[in-house]
Protein backbone atom coordinates (compact mmCIF):
# COMPACT_ATOMS: atom_id res chain seq x y z
CA UNK A 1 0.00 0.00 0.00
CA UNK A 2 3.03 2.27 0.05
CA UNK A 3 2.57 2.98 -3.66
CA UNK A 4 -0.83 4.64 -3.29
CA UNK A 5 -1.31 8.39 -3.66
CA UNK A 6 -3.57 10.98 -2.04
CA UNK A 7 -6.13 10.26 -4.75
CA UNK A 8 -6.53 6.72 -3.40
CA UNK A 9 -7.34 7.84 0.15
CA UNK A 10 -9.63 10.70 -0.87
CA UNK A 11 -11.57 8.57 -3.35
CA UNK A 12 -11.74 5.64 -0.93
CA UNK A 13 -13.15 7.82 1.86
CA UNK A 14 -15.82 9.41 -0.33
CA UNK A 15 -16.79 6.05 -1.87
CA UNK A 16 -17.22 4.51 1.57
CA UNK A 17 -19.45 7.44 2.59
CA UNK A 18 -21.52 7.00 -0.59
CA UNK A 19 -21.89 3.25 -0.10
CA UNK A 20 -22.76 3.72 3.58
CA UNK A 21 -25.33 6.42 2.79
CA UNK A 22 -26.96 4.30 0.11
CA UNK A 23 -27.06 1.20 2.31
CA UNK A 24 -28.54 3.06 5.30
CA UNK A 25 -30.89 5.49 3.51
CA UNK A 26 -31.59 4.23 -0.03
CA UNK A 27 -34.81 6.24 -0.42
CA UNK A 28 -33.14 9.49 0.59
CA UNK A 29 -30.26 8.87 -1.81
CA UNK A 30 -32.75 8.06 -4.55
CA UNK A 31 -34.54 11.39 -4.04
CA UNK A 32 -31.33 13.39 -4.21
CA UNK A 33 -30.21 11.59 -7.34
CA UNK A 34 -33.56 12.14 -9.08
CA UNK A 35 -33.32 15.90 -8.46
CA UNK A 36 -29.74 15.97 -9.74
CA UNK A 37 -30.66 14.05 -12.87
CA UNK A 38 -33.45 16.47 -13.77
CA UNK A 39 -31.20 19.48 -13.21
CA UNK A 40 -28.29 18.28 -15.34
CA UNK A 41 -30.41 16.90 -18.19
CA UNK A 42 -32.55 20.01 -18.52
CA UNK A 43 -29.82 22.59 -17.93
CA UNK A 44 -26.78 21.06 -19.64
CA UNK A 45 -28.09 18.76 -22.35
CA UNK A 46 -26.77 21.17 -24.98
CA UNK A 47 -23.30 20.99 -23.38
CA UNK A 48 -23.12 17.20 -23.59
CA UNK A 49 -24.24 17.34 -27.24
CA UNK A 50 -21.54 19.85 -28.16
CA UNK A 51 -18.85 17.89 -26.31
CA UNK A 52 -19.62 14.63 -28.12
CA UNK A 53 -19.57 16.40 -31.48
CA UNK A 54 -16.32 18.19 -30.65
CA UNK A 55 -14.53 14.92 -29.85
CA UNK A 56 -15.76 13.34 -33.09
CA UNK A 57 -14.52 16.31 -35.14
CA UNK A 58 -11.18 16.12 -33.33
CA UNK A 59 -10.81 12.42 -34.19
CA UNK A 60 -11.58 13.07 -37.87
CA UNK A 61 -9.07 15.92 -37.93
CA UNK A 62 -6.30 13.73 -36.48
CA UNK A 63 -6.79 10.98 -39.08
CA UNK A 64 -6.16 13.41 -41.96
CA UNK A 65 -3.67 15.71 -40.25
CA UNK A 66 0.13 15.62 -40.32
CA UNK A 67 0.02 14.54 -36.67
CA UNK A 68 -1.14 11.09 -37.77
CA UNK A 69 2.42 9.80 -38.20
CA UNK A 70 3.42 10.51 -34.60
CA UNK A 71 4.14 7.30 -32.73
CA UNK A 72 2.70 6.47 -29.31
CA UNK A 73 6.10 5.57 -27.97
CA UNK A 74 9.75 5.90 -28.86
CA UNK A 75 10.89 5.22 -32.47
CA UNK A 76 12.10 1.73 -31.61
CA UNK A 77 8.96 0.68 -29.70
CA UNK A 78 6.79 -2.09 -31.14
CA UNK A 79 3.20 -2.99 -30.10
CA UNK A 80 2.82 -5.36 -27.14
CA UNK A 81 -0.12 -7.19 -28.77
CA UNK A 82 -0.95 -8.33 -32.29
CA UNK A 83 -3.84 -6.56 -34.00
CA UNK A 84 -6.46 -9.25 -33.38
CA UNK A 85 -5.73 -9.42 -29.64
CA UNK A 86 -5.55 -5.62 -29.53
CA UNK A 87 -9.02 -5.33 -31.10
CA UNK A 88 -10.36 -7.92 -28.65
CA UNK A 89 -8.92 -6.06 -25.66
CA UNK A 90 -10.23 -2.62 -26.57
CA UNK A 91 -13.63 -3.96 -27.63
CA UNK A 92 -14.19 -6.06 -24.49
CA UNK A 93 -13.37 -3.14 -22.25
CA UNK A 94 -15.22 -0.58 -24.38
CA UNK A 95 -18.75 -1.95 -24.71
CA UNK A 96 -19.11 -5.50 -23.42
CA UNK A 97 -22.28 -5.97 -21.39
CA UNK A 98 -24.03 -3.03 -23.04
CA UNK A 99 -24.22 -4.73 -26.43
CA UNK A 100 -26.04 -7.69 -24.93
CA UNK A 101 -28.29 -5.62 -22.67
CA UNK A 102 -29.31 -3.09 -25.34
CA UNK A 103 -28.78 -5.19 -28.50
CA UNK A 104 -32.49 -5.98 -28.72
CA UNK A 105 -34.02 -3.72 -26.10
CA UNK A 106 -32.89 -0.35 -27.45
CA UNK A 107 -34.00 -0.68 -31.10
CA UNK A 108 -37.32 -2.24 -30.11
CA UNK A 109 -37.87 0.47 -27.47
CA UNK A 110 -37.28 3.20 -30.08
CA UNK A 111 -39.63 1.37 -32.44
CA UNK A 112 -42.43 1.54 -29.86
CA UNK A 113 -41.51 5.06 -28.74
CA UNK A 114 -39.58 6.75 -31.57
CA UNK A 115 -37.68 10.05 -31.25
CA UNK A 116 -39.77 11.43 -34.12
CA UNK A 117 -42.61 10.29 -36.36
CA UNK A 118 -45.24 7.61 -35.77
CA UNK A 119 -44.62 4.51 -33.66
CA UNK A 120 -44.45 0.93 -35.00
CA UNK A 121 -44.23 1.80 -38.69
CA UNK A 122 -41.58 0.80 -41.22
CA UNK A 123 -40.14 4.30 -40.94
CA UNK A 124 -40.06 3.99 -37.13
CA UNK A 125 -38.08 0.76 -37.51
CA UNK A 126 -35.39 2.48 -39.61
CA UNK A 127 -35.28 5.48 -37.27
CA UNK A 128 -34.96 3.14 -34.29
CA UNK A 129 -31.84 1.53 -35.71
CA UNK A 130 -30.47 4.85 -36.94
CA UNK A 131 -30.57 6.38 -33.46
CA UNK A 132 -29.18 3.21 -31.92
CA UNK A 133 -26.24 3.49 -34.34
CA UNK A 134 -25.85 7.12 -33.24
CA UNK A 135 -25.65 6.18 -29.57
CA UNK A 136 -23.14 3.36 -30.08
CA UNK A 137 -21.23 4.62 -33.09
CA UNK A 138 -18.67 7.24 -34.03
CA UNK A 139 -19.45 9.71 -31.22
CA UNK A 140 -19.00 7.13 -28.47
CA UNK A 141 -15.72 5.77 -29.80
CA UNK A 142 -14.37 9.23 -30.56
CA UNK A 143 -14.82 10.11 -26.88
CA UNK A 144 -12.85 7.00 -25.93
CA UNK A 145 -10.21 7.69 -28.58
CA UNK A 146 -9.65 11.25 -27.34
CA UNK A 147 -8.77 10.36 -23.79
CA UNK A 148 -6.98 7.13 -24.69
CA UNK A 149 -4.80 8.92 -27.22
CA UNK A 150 -3.82 11.59 -24.71
CA UNK A 151 -2.92 9.06 -22.04
CA UNK A 152 -0.95 6.81 -24.43
CA UNK A 153 0.88 9.73 -26.04
CA UNK A 154 1.98 11.41 -22.83
CA UNK A 155 2.83 8.11 -21.13
CA UNK A 156 4.76 6.30 -23.83
CA UNK A 157 6.21 9.17 -25.86
CA UNK A 158 6.76 11.85 -23.24
CA UNK A 159 7.38 9.59 -20.25
CA UNK A 160 4.73 11.23 -18.03
CA UNK A 161 2.76 9.22 -15.45
CA UNK A 162 -0.30 7.49 -16.90
CA UNK A 163 -2.70 9.89 -15.17
CA UNK A 164 -5.41 12.25 -16.37
CA UNK A 165 -3.65 15.17 -14.69
CA UNK A 166 -0.33 14.38 -16.40
CA UNK A 167 -1.97 14.88 -19.81
CA UNK A 168 -2.42 18.57 -18.88
CA UNK A 169 1.25 19.25 -18.10
CA UNK A 170 1.78 21.17 -21.40
CA UNK A 171 -0.95 23.59 -20.27
CA UNK A 172 -0.39 23.90 -16.51
CA UNK A 173 3.13 22.62 -15.85
CA UNK A 174 3.98 21.75 -12.25
CA UNK A 175 0.57 22.86 -11.03
CA UNK A 176 -0.73 19.44 -12.12
CA UNK A 177 1.27 17.94 -9.25
CA UNK A 178 -0.66 19.89 -6.60
CA UNK A 179 -4.30 20.31 -5.62
CA UNK A 180 -5.47 20.77 -9.21
CA UNK A 181 -3.92 17.48 -10.32
CA UNK A 182 -5.30 15.58 -7.33
CA UNK A 183 -8.78 16.99 -8.03
CA UNK A 184 -8.64 15.96 -11.70
CA UNK A 185 -7.48 12.43 -10.90
CA UNK A 186 -10.12 12.05 -8.17
CA UNK A 187 -12.85 13.11 -10.62
CA UNK A 188 -11.58 10.43 -13.02
CA UNK A 189 -11.74 7.79 -10.28
CA UNK A 190 -15.35 8.66 -9.41
CA UNK A 191 -16.42 8.71 -13.06
CA UNK A 192 -14.87 5.27 -13.51
CA UNK A 193 -16.56 3.84 -10.43
CA UNK A 194 -20.04 5.09 -11.31
CA UNK A 195 -19.76 4.30 -15.02
CA UNK A 196 -18.60 0.73 -14.45
CA UNK A 197 -20.91 0.14 -11.48
CA UNK A 198 -23.88 0.97 -13.72
CA UNK A 199 -22.76 -1.64 -16.25
CA UNK A 200 -22.30 -4.24 -13.53
CA UNK A 201 -25.85 -3.57 -12.36
CA UNK A 202 -27.16 -4.02 -15.92
CA UNK A 203 -25.19 -7.24 -16.29
CA UNK A 204 -26.52 -8.68 -13.04
CA UNK A 205 -30.11 -7.83 -14.03
CA UNK A 206 -29.72 -9.51 -17.42
CA UNK A 207 -28.06 -12.64 -16.02
CA UNK A 208 -30.97 -12.88 -13.60
CA UNK A 209 -33.43 -12.47 -16.48
CA UNK A 210 -31.73 -15.23 -18.46
CA UNK A 211 -31.60 -17.63 -15.51
CA UNK A 212 -35.26 -16.92 -14.84
CA UNK A 213 -36.04 -17.82 -18.45
CA UNK A 214 -33.99 -21.03 -18.26
CA UNK A 215 -34.79 -22.29 -14.77
CA UNK A 216 -37.76 -20.29 -13.48
CA UNK A 217 -35.86 -18.76 -10.54
CA UNK A 218 -37.29 -15.39 -9.47
CA UNK A 219 -36.18 -12.23 -11.25
CA UNK A 220 -35.45 -10.47 -7.96
CA UNK A 221 -33.03 -7.97 -6.42
CA UNK A 222 -31.78 -10.55 -3.89
CA UNK A 223 -30.81 -12.94 -6.70
CA UNK A 224 -28.96 -10.11 -8.45
CA UNK A 225 -26.91 -9.44 -5.30
CA UNK A 226 -25.89 -13.11 -5.23
CA UNK A 227 -24.90 -12.87 -8.92
CA UNK A 228 -22.77 -9.78 -8.24
CA UNK A 229 -21.11 -11.53 -5.29
CA UNK A 230 -20.22 -14.62 -7.37
CA UNK A 231 -18.89 -12.59 -10.29
CA UNK A 232 -16.92 -10.35 -7.90
CA UNK A 233 -14.99 -13.39 -6.66
CA UNK A 234 -14.30 -14.43 -10.27
CA UNK A 235 -13.05 -11.07 -11.49
CA UNK A 236 -10.88 -10.58 -8.39
CA UNK A 237 -9.25 -13.94 -9.13
CA UNK A 238 -8.70 -12.80 -12.71
CA UNK A 239 -7.31 -9.44 -11.53
CA UNK A 240 -4.62 -11.25 -9.55
CA UNK A 241 -3.20 -12.87 -12.71
CA UNK A 242 -2.12 -9.62 -14.37
CA UNK A 243 -2.93 -7.94 -17.68
CA UNK A 244 -1.21 -10.37 -20.04
CA UNK A 245 -2.94 -13.42 -18.61
CA UNK A 246 -6.41 -13.01 -17.11
CA UNK A 247 -7.81 -10.05 -19.08
CA UNK A 248 -6.12 -11.08 -22.34
CA UNK A 249 -7.39 -14.67 -22.21
CA UNK A 250 -10.91 -13.62 -21.25
CA UNK A 251 -11.00 -10.93 -23.97
CA UNK A 252 -10.15 -13.51 -26.61
CA UNK A 253 -12.86 -15.82 -25.19
CA UNK A 254 -15.30 -12.89 -25.40
CA UNK A 255 -14.49 -12.32 -29.05
CA UNK A 256 -14.97 -16.02 -29.83
CA UNK A 257 -18.30 -16.32 -28.02
CA UNK A 258 -19.59 -13.01 -29.45
CA UNK A 259 -18.69 -14.13 -32.97
CA UNK A 260 -20.48 -17.46 -32.49
CA UNK A 261 -23.59 -15.77 -31.09
CA UNK A 262 -23.64 -13.12 -33.81
CA UNK A 263 -23.48 -15.57 -36.72
CA UNK A 264 -25.94 -17.93 -35.05
CA UNK A 265 -28.60 -15.20 -34.80
CA UNK A 266 -27.78 -13.92 -38.29
CA UNK A 267 -28.24 -17.33 -39.93
CA UNK A 268 -31.24 -18.62 -37.94
CA UNK A 269 -32.96 -15.24 -38.21
CA UNK A 270 -34.26 -13.45 -41.35
CA UNK A 271 -30.77 -13.22 -42.93
CA UNK A 272 -31.55 -11.41 -46.19
CA UNK A 273 -33.85 -8.93 -44.44
CA UNK A 274 -31.13 -8.16 -41.86
CA UNK A 275 -28.47 -7.55 -44.50
CA UNK A 276 -30.76 -5.23 -46.47
CA UNK A 277 -31.80 -3.43 -43.30
CA UNK A 278 -28.19 -2.91 -42.23
CA UNK A 279 -27.06 -1.38 -45.51
CA UNK A 280 -30.10 0.91 -45.61
CA UNK A 281 -29.84 2.17 -42.03
CA UNK A 282 -26.04 2.51 -42.12
CA UNK A 283 -26.37 4.84 -45.09
CA UNK A 284 -29.10 6.86 -43.36
CA UNK A 285 -27.03 7.01 -40.17
CA UNK A 286 -24.01 8.47 -42.00
CA UNK A 287 -26.20 10.82 -44.02
CA UNK A 288 -28.02 12.19 -40.94
CA UNK A 289 -25.10 12.05 -38.51
CA UNK A 290 -24.66 15.83 -37.97
CA UNK A 291 -28.34 16.60 -37.42
CA UNK A 292 -28.94 13.60 -35.13
CA UNK A 293 -25.80 14.33 -33.12
CA UNK A 294 -26.94 17.91 -32.38
CA UNK A 295 -30.70 17.37 -32.02
CA UNK A 296 -32.37 18.68 -28.83
CA UNK A 297 -36.03 19.27 -29.94
CA UNK A 298 -36.51 22.65 -28.15
CA UNK A 299 -40.08 23.13 -29.49
CA UNK A 300 -41.40 19.74 -28.39
CA UNK A 301 -41.06 18.94 -24.65
CA UNK A 302 -42.01 15.28 -25.17
CA UNK A 303 -39.36 14.77 -27.86
CA UNK A 304 -36.86 16.78 -25.81
CA UNK A 305 -37.41 14.41 -22.89
CA UNK A 306 -36.67 11.49 -25.21
CA UNK A 307 -33.38 13.07 -26.31
CA UNK A 308 -32.43 13.72 -22.69
CA UNK A 309 -33.19 10.22 -21.46
CA UNK A 310 -31.47 8.49 -24.36
CA UNK A 311 -28.96 10.56 -26.37
CA UNK A 312 -27.75 12.88 -23.60
CA UNK A 313 -27.56 9.97 -21.17
CA UNK A 314 -25.39 8.05 -23.62
CA UNK A 315 -22.98 10.96 -24.15
CA UNK A 316 -22.65 11.26 -20.37
CA UNK A 317 -22.17 7.49 -20.04
CA UNK A 318 -19.38 7.42 -22.61
CA UNK A 319 -17.67 10.43 -20.98
CA UNK A 320 -17.95 8.78 -17.56
CA UNK A 321 -16.51 5.54 -18.98
CA UNK A 322 -13.74 7.40 -20.82
CA UNK A 323 -11.12 7.40 -18.01
CA UNK A 324 -11.62 3.65 -17.52
CA UNK A 325 -11.74 2.63 -21.18
CA UNK A 326 -9.22 5.30 -22.20
CA UNK A 327 -6.65 4.25 -19.62
CA UNK A 328 -7.05 0.61 -20.54
CA UNK A 329 -6.88 1.20 -24.30
CA UNK A 330 -3.84 3.45 -23.80
CA UNK A 331 -2.12 0.74 -21.78
CA UNK A 332 -2.45 -1.82 -24.58
CA UNK A 333 -1.70 0.57 -27.50
CA UNK A 334 1.99 1.32 -27.07
CA UNK A 335 3.85 1.44 -30.38
CA UNK A 336 0.88 2.42 -32.60
CA UNK A 337 0.82 5.62 -34.63
CA UNK A 338 -1.78 8.33 -34.00
CA UNK A 339 -3.50 7.61 -37.31
CA UNK A 340 -3.58 3.84 -36.82
CA UNK A 341 -4.82 4.31 -33.28
CA UNK A 342 -7.65 6.73 -34.10
CA UNK A 343 -8.90 4.69 -37.07
CA UNK A 344 -8.79 1.45 -35.08
CA UNK A 345 -10.53 2.87 -32.02
CA UNK A 346 -13.27 4.81 -33.85
CA UNK A 347 -14.07 3.12 -37.18
CA UNK A 348 -13.67 -0.62 -36.54
CA UNK A 349 -15.68 -0.80 -33.26
CA UNK A 350 -18.37 1.43 -34.79
CA UNK A 351 -18.82 -0.98 -37.69
CA UNK A 352 -18.93 -3.93 -35.28
CA UNK A 353 -21.48 -2.21 -33.02
CA UNK A 354 -23.75 -1.16 -35.89
CA UNK A 355 -23.82 -4.60 -37.50
CA UNK A 356 -24.46 -6.16 -34.07
CA UNK A 357 -27.50 -3.95 -33.48
CA UNK A 358 -28.73 -4.51 -37.03
CA UNK A 359 -28.74 -8.28 -36.49
CA UNK A 360 -30.15 -8.44 -32.95
CA UNK A 361 -32.35 -5.36 -33.10
CA UNK A 362 -33.36 -6.06 -36.69
CA UNK A 363 -34.49 -9.59 -35.77
CA UNK A 364 -36.68 -8.13 -33.00
CA UNK A 365 -38.09 -5.49 -35.36
CA UNK A 366 -38.94 -8.15 -37.94
CA UNK A 367 -40.69 -10.30 -35.35
CA UNK A 368 -42.82 -7.44 -34.03
CA UNK A 369 -43.53 -5.56 -37.27
CA UNK A 370 -44.11 -8.52 -39.60
CA UNK A 371 -45.29 -11.31 -37.26
CA UNK A 372 -46.87 -9.27 -34.47
CA UNK A 373 -44.78 -10.79 -31.64
CA UNK A 374 -44.92 -8.21 -28.77
CA UNK A 375 -41.17 -7.95 -28.06
CA UNK A 376 -41.51 -4.30 -26.98
CA UNK A 377 -43.78 -5.36 -24.09
CA UNK A 378 -40.87 -7.11 -22.37
CA UNK A 379 -38.49 -5.44 -19.92
CA UNK A 380 -35.11 -4.17 -21.11
CA UNK A 381 -33.17 -7.04 -19.54
CA UNK A 382 -35.43 -9.82 -20.88
CA UNK A 383 -36.17 -8.54 -24.41
CA UNK A 384 -33.32 -10.53 -25.95
CA UNK A 385 -34.69 -13.77 -24.45
CA UNK A 386 -38.12 -12.96 -25.91
CA UNK A 387 -36.46 -12.91 -29.35
CA UNK A 388 -34.76 -16.26 -28.69
CA UNK A 389 -38.17 -17.80 -27.92
CA UNK A 390 -39.06 -17.32 -31.59
CA UNK A 391 -35.83 -18.74 -33.05
CA UNK A 392 -34.45 -22.25 -33.58
CA UNK A 393 -31.69 -23.34 -31.16
CA UNK A 394 -33.12 -21.02 -28.52
CA UNK A 395 -31.72 -23.03 -25.60
CA UNK A 396 -28.19 -22.87 -27.01
CA UNK A 397 -28.54 -19.15 -27.75
CA UNK A 398 -29.58 -18.46 -24.16
CA UNK A 399 -26.67 -20.45 -22.69
CA UNK A 400 -24.10 -18.76 -24.97
CA UNK A 401 -25.58 -15.34 -24.14
CA UNK A 402 -25.37 -15.94 -20.40
CA UNK A 403 -21.77 -17.14 -20.72
CA UNK A 404 -20.92 -14.07 -22.76
CA UNK A 405 -22.58 -11.70 -20.28
CA UNK A 406 -20.61 -13.35 -17.48
CA UNK A 407 -17.27 -13.10 -19.30
CA UNK A 408 -17.96 -9.48 -20.34
CA UNK A 409 -18.94 -8.80 -16.72
CA UNK A 410 -15.63 -10.24 -15.50
CA UNK A 411 -13.43 -8.49 -18.09
CA UNK A 412 -15.12 -5.11 -17.56
CA UNK A 413 -14.74 -5.31 -13.79
CA UNK A 414 -11.23 -6.79 -14.06
CA UNK A 415 -10.16 -3.99 -16.44
CA UNK A 416 -11.76 -1.40 -14.16
CA UNK A 417 -9.85 -2.59 -11.09
CA UNK A 418 -6.64 -2.43 -13.14
CA UNK A 419 -7.41 1.13 -14.29
CA UNK A 420 -8.46 2.32 -10.82
CA UNK A 421 -5.24 0.82 -9.50
CA UNK A 422 -3.25 2.79 -12.09
CA UNK A 423 -5.12 6.02 -11.34
CA UNK A 424 -4.43 5.76 -7.61
CA UNK A 425 -0.78 4.57 -7.71
CA UNK A 426 0.67 7.41 -9.78
CA UNK A 427 0.08 5.64 -13.08
CA UNK A 428 1.80 2.36 -12.22
CA UNK A 429 1.57 -0.12 -15.11
CA UNK A 430 1.44 -2.98 -12.59
CA UNK A 431 -0.73 -1.79 -9.66
CA UNK A 432 -0.61 -3.95 -6.49
CA UNK A 433 -3.18 -6.73 -6.20
CA UNK A 434 -4.29 -5.37 -2.81
CA UNK A 435 -5.24 -2.02 -4.38
CA UNK A 436 -7.12 -3.73 -7.23
CA UNK A 437 -8.96 -5.90 -4.72
CA UNK A 438 -10.13 -2.88 -2.70
CA UNK A 439 -11.45 -1.16 -5.81
CA UNK A 440 -13.10 -4.37 -7.02
CA UNK A 441 -15.04 -4.69 -3.77
CA UNK A 442 -16.07 -1.02 -3.87
CA UNK A 443 -17.21 -1.36 -7.49
CA UNK A 444 -19.52 -4.21 -6.57
CA UNK A 445 -20.77 -2.40 -3.45
CA UNK A 446 -21.49 0.74 -5.50
CA UNK A 447 -23.44 -1.30 -8.06
CA UNK A 448 -25.60 -2.81 -5.30
CA UNK A 449 -26.21 0.60 -3.71
CA UNK A 450 -27.27 2.11 -7.04
CA UNK A 451 -29.65 -0.80 -7.64
CA UNK A 452 -31.13 -0.33 -4.15
CA UNK A 453 -31.56 3.41 -4.72
CA UNK A 454 -33.61 3.32 -7.89
CA UNK A 455 -32.16 0.82 -10.32
CA UNK A 456 -31.41 2.05 -13.84
CA UNK A 457 -32.55 5.62 -13.08
CA UNK A 458 -30.13 5.91 -10.16
CA UNK A 459 -27.33 4.55 -12.34
CA UNK A 460 -28.15 7.11 -15.04
CA UNK A 461 -28.01 9.93 -12.51
CA UNK A 462 -24.65 8.86 -11.13
CA UNK A 463 -23.23 8.74 -14.65
CA UNK A 464 -24.64 12.11 -15.73
CA UNK A 465 -23.35 13.89 -12.62
CA UNK A 466 -19.90 12.27 -12.75
CA UNK A 467 -19.50 13.10 -16.45
CA UNK A 468 -20.14 16.83 -16.11
CA UNK A 469 -16.82 17.98 -14.56
CA UNK A 470 -14.96 15.31 -16.50
CA UNK A 471 -16.12 16.78 -19.82
CA UNK A 472 -14.17 19.97 -19.08
CA UNK A 473 -11.07 17.90 -18.36
CA UNK A 474 -11.41 16.12 -21.72
CA UNK A 475 -11.70 19.45 -23.55
CA UNK A 476 -8.50 20.64 -21.87
CA UNK A 477 -6.81 17.38 -22.88
CA UNK A 478 -7.63 18.11 -26.53
CA UNK A 479 -5.98 21.54 -26.24
CA UNK A 480 -2.99 20.04 -24.42
CA UNK A 481 -2.48 17.38 -27.11
CA UNK A 482 -2.63 19.93 -29.93
CA UNK A 483 -0.06 22.08 -28.17
CA UNK A 484 2.27 19.14 -27.68
CA UNK A 485 1.72 17.79 -31.20
CA UNK A 486 2.75 21.16 -32.60
CA UNK A 487 5.98 20.75 -30.64
CA UNK A 488 6.56 17.38 -32.30
CA UNK A 489 6.74 18.80 -35.83
CA UNK A 490 8.47 21.97 -36.91
CA UNK A 491 9.45 23.64 -40.16
CA UNK A 492 12.71 22.17 -41.45
CA UNK A 493 15.39 24.88 -41.53
CA UNK A 494 16.43 25.95 -44.98
CA UNK A 495 13.94 23.77 -46.78
CA UNK A 496 13.34 24.92 -50.30
CA UNK A 497 10.57 24.23 -52.74
CA UNK A 498 9.88 20.52 -52.92
CA UNK A 499 11.66 19.74 -49.65
CA UNK A 500 9.89 18.03 -46.80
CA UNK A 501 8.19 20.92 -44.95
CA UNK A 502 8.22 19.29 -41.53
CA UNK A 503 10.52 17.06 -39.54
CA UNK A 504 9.60 14.86 -36.60
CA UNK A 505 11.48 15.25 -33.35
CA UNK A 506 12.52 11.80 -32.25
CA UNK A 507 11.11 10.60 -28.98
CA UNK A 508 9.42 13.94 -28.47
CA UNK A 509 12.79 15.68 -28.05
CA UNK A 510 13.96 18.67 -30.08
CA UNK A 511 16.29 17.92 -32.97
CA UNK A 512 18.00 20.59 -35.02
CA UNK A 513 19.16 19.43 -38.47
CA UNK A 514 22.47 20.87 -39.53
CA UNK A 515 23.53 21.83 -36.01
CA UNK A 516 26.00 19.69 -34.09
CA UNK A 517 25.61 19.13 -30.37
CA UNK A 518 28.20 20.95 -28.31
CA UNK A 519 30.57 18.72 -26.47
CA UNK A 520 30.04 18.69 -22.76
Amino acid sequence: MRQVTKVFWIALAVCLVFVGWGAAFPDRLSGVMTDLQSFFLESFGWFYQLCATLFLLFAVFLVFSRYGKIKLGQPEDVPDFNRLTWFALLFSAGMGIGLLFFGVSEPISHFANPPLGEAKTDEAAKIALRYTFLHWGFHAWAIYATIALALAYFKFRKGYPGLMSAALIPLFGDRTKGVAGTTIDTIAVFATIFGVAASLGLGAAQINGGLSYLTGIPNHFGIQIVIIAIVTVLFLLSAGTGLKRGITYLSNINMGLATILFFAVLFVGPTLFLLNLYITTLGEYIQNLPSMGLRLAPFNPERAAWVQSWTIFYWAWWIAWAPFVGTFIARVSKGRTVREFVVAVTVIPTLVCTVWFAVFGGTALDLEYRLGVPISDRTLETAIFAVYEQLPLRGILVVVTLLLIATFFITSADSATFVLGMQTTNGSLEPPTSVKTIWGLLLSASAIVLMMSGGLEAMQTAIIVAAFPLAFVLILMVVSMLKSFNGELRPASGSGRGAAPFEEREGGRLSFPGRKEKAK
